[in-house]
């Protein structure tokens, strides 16, 4: 198996909303756990209520070209990743290892 990707989105989002937010990314992750591709998805809360970036999702798949159309060719997934940035500010992007220590 390769590295693959990883896809990490930090959301700038009042404290006072992330509950509320939670509840809906847990349902978009849902629908993405069967996708060809996924790895797995952890999404971490900030431990001060006044960080810019109250969560940040970190999410590993088998490749770019698996993320793409588990998330770009699912309506239902897009419809609510707009729904979620009425509340959040997203900042999303891939990524691959460059360096790893043991």
């Amino acid at each position: 198996m390769t590295d693959g990707v990883t896809f990490i989105n930090v959301f700038e989002i009042s404290a006072d909303r992330v509950d509320e937010f939670v509840d809906h990314w847990r349902e978009r992750a849902e629908l993405l756990q069967d996708a060809p591709g996924f790895r797995d998805v952890r999404l971490h809360r900030a431990l001060l209520p006044d960080s810019r970036f109250q969560l940040v999702n970190v999410a590993h798949w088998d490749s770019e070209q698996d993320w793409l159309a588990a998330t770009q060719n699912h309506g239902r997934f897009q419809s609510s990743v707009a729904e979620a940035a009425q509340v959040a500010t997203p900042n999303p992007a891939l990524y691959e290892v460059v360096v790893a220590f043991p």
